[in-house]
Order: C-alpha cells, then sequence, then structure tokens
C-alpha cells in the first residue's frame, strides 16, 4: 500500500536519511527503532509534508505521496503525536470531529455524516462513555486514545506514530499499544517510530532498524530484534529472551544491561 524506495532526505543541505526503502501492508504494524539523530523522525516529516526529500519516491496505493496537496495527504494520511494539549477544553466530541476537517469546506459546517463518523471512531476504541467530557482532564492515556479516534475519523489509509506513548505511564503504555494492535486486525495500516524494542516485539508485524540514517535489517520482530542489531544501534549490552506469562503465552523481551 505505502512505498518508500530509495528516500534521501535531510535538513538544509545536510542529508540524514540515506536511501531507505521499505512497504508497509494494509492491515501490517511496522515500527521503525534506532537510536535518537539516526533518521526516524526525519522519515515521518516528509511522509507528512513537513519536508521536502532531496530524492526518492513514496507511492500510497500506486499514488505520488509527495505531490498530493495538504487536503489530499491528510485524507491518506493520519498523525498521532506524542502529545497534544489544545488552546482551549475542548470536550472530547469537539477534539475528534476535528478529524474531519479535510472533508470540510472552509466555510462549511460539520454534517451529521461528520459527526456519525466521529462517534464511530470513538465507539471503535470504546471511549464512546467520554464522548461529553473535557479532553483536558483525562488520563494520559485516554488522551492518546482521543488523538487516536481524531485520526480515524479522518478516514485515513495510514496512521502514522511518533513515539505516541513516550509521555505515559506503563499501564497507559500497554492500553495504546493494545488498541493499536487491534486496529491493525481490523485492516488498518500503522507505521510506529518507537526507541523502545519491546514495543515493537509487542505489536508490530515488521521492524525496520536504522543507523545513521540507513536502514541495516529489515524483518519480523522474531528475526531483526536480535541482541547483535540491539547492541549495534543503542552501543549497550542487551540479553534477549523468551520469556512465558501466567497465561502460557510465550512471549519475546529484550533486557538492558548494566
Amino acid at each position: 500500500m505505502l512505498e518508500v524506495k530509495d528516500l534521501r532526505a535531510g535538513y538544509y543541505k545536510k542529508e540524514v536519511v540515506h536511501g531507505v526503502s521499505f512497504t508497509v501492508e494494509r492491515g501490517e504494524f511496522v515500527c521503525i527503532i534506532g537510536s535518537n539523530g539516526c533518521g526516524k523522525t526525519t522519515i515521518l516529516k516528509n511522509l507528512l509534508g513537513l519536508i521536502k526529500p532531496f530524492g526518492g519516491q513514496v507511492t500510497l496505493d500506486g499514488k505520488d505521496a509527495l505531490t498530493m496537496n495538504d487536503r489530499e495527504r491528510a485524507q491518506h494520511f493520519a498523525y498521532i503525536p506524542q502529545a497534544h494539549t489544545p488552546p482551549f477544553p475542548f470536550t472530547v466530541a469537539d477534539v475528534v470531529i476535528m478529524g474531519r476537517t479535510p472533508y470540510v469546506n472552509r466555510m462549511a459546517t460539520v454534517s451529521e455524516k461528520d459527526k456519525t463518523i466521529a462517534f464511530r471512531a470513538l465507539r471503535q476504541l470504546s471511549i464512546d462513555h467520554l464522548a461529553d467530557h473535557v479532553y483536558t482532564k483525562l488520563s494520559g492515556g485516554q488522551q492518546q486514545l482521543v488523538l487516536i479516534a481524531r485520526a480515524l475519523a479522518q478516514q485515513p489509509d495510514l496512521l502514522v506514530m511518533d513515539e505516541p506513548t513516550a509521555s505515559l505511564d506503563f499501564g497507559n503504555q500497554q492500553l495504546v499499544l493494545s488498541q493499536m494492535k487491534k486496529l491493525t486486525q481490523q485492516g488498518m495500516s500503522v507505521l510506529m517510530v518507537t526507541h523502545d524494542p519491546d514495543h515493537a516485539l509487542f505489536c508490530a508485524d515488521k521492524v525496520l532498524v536504522m543507523e545513521n540514517g540507513r536502514l541495516i535489517a529489515t524483518g519480523t520482530p522474531a528475526e531483526v530484534i536480535t541482541k547483535e542489531n540491539l547492541e549495534r544501534i543503542y552501543d549497550s549490552k542487551v540479553c534477549i529472551r523468551d520469556i512465558v506469562t501466567d497465561e502460557g503465552e510465550q512471549v519475546r523481551v529484550a533486557i538492558p544491561l548494566l
């Protein structure tokens, strides 16, 4: 669905992403991992039209994503930030309805169709009971779920996330990641940047491992989240272990070592 081919990008005249290529299929959860400054966020900025690449191609279902205008791009890509605090105490319903902006004319009011789509997104994430609550008074995890609902209201082809759980506690991280995983099982495509290999192990179908602006490994979490790769990109000792949960499920975890 999304194909990035030989992407080269950076800032001013300095190239920080060097010939990166990858795909995101429909219903696939793809994580990009790597150390600070390796180019992960720069890739997302190019996909979202925030900066122009030096070279390469980005296509979405065969359409050139790099030539889309802002409205077209917002109808195909939805961005979920780390955190967001609006300047006014909007209700949850108001925040989610803002996701319909790419489909509303500048002078038009929100239609009943837009409201229906927004509330459907709230129900999809099981937070419709929060519709009348003030967004700024919610917990961090609830706020992130509202932002995901807003993104779903855009009816995008791809959800793009840059460290969406960075400011959340452990419980809220699992809440958000579990919901994102459910969305891909329903056919949504997700591209997420994370610093935590355990998050990729938990939810990713495919992992892109970056070092110094280049992809050094692409594959399933089991294939590429290895002791060798993690120690290389993070310059830190790591132990990879398969454990069995109380429910009898086998999971893999990455453990940093002193």
